[in-house]
């Protein structure tokens, strides 16, 4: 291994760890209804849990409205128990084979709350970007050693590292502010 492939792994890792925090932030309830908000919830089918978008079709009604339609009639009582059940706070109005899922609006308090839930997303980003920069330096060093590399090498190539780590975790922290943003936005 050399110190640019060092350097692409390092990089490439960093932008997995920003697509799952993107990924995260976009589970967070902000107040309007949008299809992705049931991704996670998992309902019991045939004894193997999986997503409700697998059983069930997901539409959008209005801004504060979801339609969930089962394709299976015997599966709209567990789809709704398991949105009920999910942490999300939802609470679902079974009519026939169409389950409708109304967003309740949020508290000021729920609001600071998902804010908390947010910045400890971002932080668990930034944990995990600096570690994968850690676990580039130790590579380096290891290079050095094995006398793969020169110490000049290794500096130059740990300061492009330390360079990408300041561009994700300014990255990180951009869009957690713009979580906030859409949050608290009544």
């Amino acid at each position: 291994m050399n110190p640019s492939e060092v350097k692409k792994s390092a990089d490439a890792r960093m932008a997995k760890s920003i697509e799952t925090l993107k990924t995260n932030l976009s589970k967070l309830r902000t107040g309007r209804a949008h299809v992705g908000i049931l991704d996670h919830v998992l309902v019991d089918y045939y004894g193997s849990p999986v997503p409700v978008s697998q059983v069930a079709n997901i539409t959008l009604v209005d801004a504060r409205t979801l339609s969930v339609q089962v394709w299976e009639r015997k599966m709209a009582s567990p789809v709704e128990k398991a949105i009920r059940e999910s942490d999300l706070g939802l609470n679902p109005i079974a009519m026939g084979e169409n389950i409708r899922v109304p967003m309740p609006a949020l508290t000021e308090e729920r609001r600071r709350d998902l804010t908390r839930v947010a910045k400890g997303e971002g932080e668990d980003a930034k944990i995990a970007v600096r570690n994968l920069r850690r676990e580039a330096n130790e590579s380096l060093k290891k290079l050095v050693k094995e006398k793969e590399i020169s110490e000049d090498q290794e500096r130059r190539t740990q300061d492009e590292v330390q360079k990408l780590t300041d561009r994700y975790v300014l990255d990180i922290d951009k869009l957690v502010a713009q979580k906030d943003a859409e949050i608290m936005t009544v």
